[in-house]
């Protein structure tokens, strides 16, 4: 083990998702660690590449909808090809759909599936190729939740995608611990972000929701910096298959 296990000097880094919020605070954080970065997702991602690029690292943009699988060879072959190689994977993009379990259309549940769940997966399994075929292992670290944990309301397919993440992350642990690669998840709690603003304007559910955590507050996302950062380095080498909660105590409760 290196002198510091927790740096990431020479390490290139795939975010996905990463223009705001969660996947911000943890391209920042790897950054901040000595990362490259290579951030995908649909917008650009202006504000992040600016945090990431005072850190003096290299930081490359893909465009990219993830709704499809057509962007996951590309994904893989640009950030090769751009920063010299892949050594850590944050499967953090996800969407989620609202509606009463009863109503709940096709469409909406293939949408979330195939972000949540589908592409994470052959997205992965590129990034594995590419780190078997470099021999040097890597760390693939996806983004659970406590829906992985818990059922949730009128949330169905995010539930289900979620739960799926937690046991995807145990499979690809168990079959490619062998190559050296360290696959786990991180399960945010409540989050202030922008998909919470809703929840945290709303007195009631806001007091219900900051009741339930020990810590009596909403999560930032640079609170999430430690746990992708430990996850992404030597630090974690023995770590793999888990499921680690960043919630506040929230389960705990």
């Amino acid at each position: 083990m290196s002198q510091n296990p927790f740096s990431l000097e020479g390490k290139v880094a795939v975010v996905t998702g990463a223009n705001t919020g969660l996947g911000q605070g943890m391209a920042v954080a790897l950054a901040e660690a000595g990362a490259d970065l290579a951030l995908v997702g649909r917008s650009s991602p202006d504000e992040t590449v600016e945090l990431a690029r005072k850190t003096g690292r290299k930081v490359r943009v893909i465009m990219a909808d993830l709704g499809s699988l057509d962007p996951v060879d590309t994904i893989v072959g640009e950030t090769k090809e751009a920063l010299g190689g892949l050594d850590i994977l944050v499967n953090n993009a996800g969407i989620i759909r609202r509606n009463d379990t009863i109503d709940f259309t096709v469409e909406d549940w293939d949408a979330v599936m195939n972000v949540n769940l589908r592409t994470l997966f052959f997205l992965s399994q590129a990034a594995a190729r590419s780190m078997i075929a470099a021999g040097r292992g890597g760390k693939i670290i996806n983004i659970a939740s406590m829906l992985s944990y818990q059922g949730g309301i009128r949330v169905p397919s995010y539930t289900a995608s979620k739960s799926g993440v937690m046991g995807l992350t145990r499979i690809l642990a168990n079959e490619w611990a062998a190559h050296g690669i360290n696959v786990n998840a991180i399960a945010p709690g409540y989050f202030a972000t922008n998909n919470t603003a809703a929840l945290q304007a709303d007195e009631k559910r806001n007091t219900e929701i900051l009741g339930r955590i020990p810590a009596g507050r909403w999560g930032e996302p640079a609170d999430l910096g430690g746990a992708v950062v430990f996850l992404s380095s030597a630090a974690s080498d023995y770590v793999q298959g888990i499921t680690l909660p960043v919630d506040g105590g929230w389960l705990a409760r």
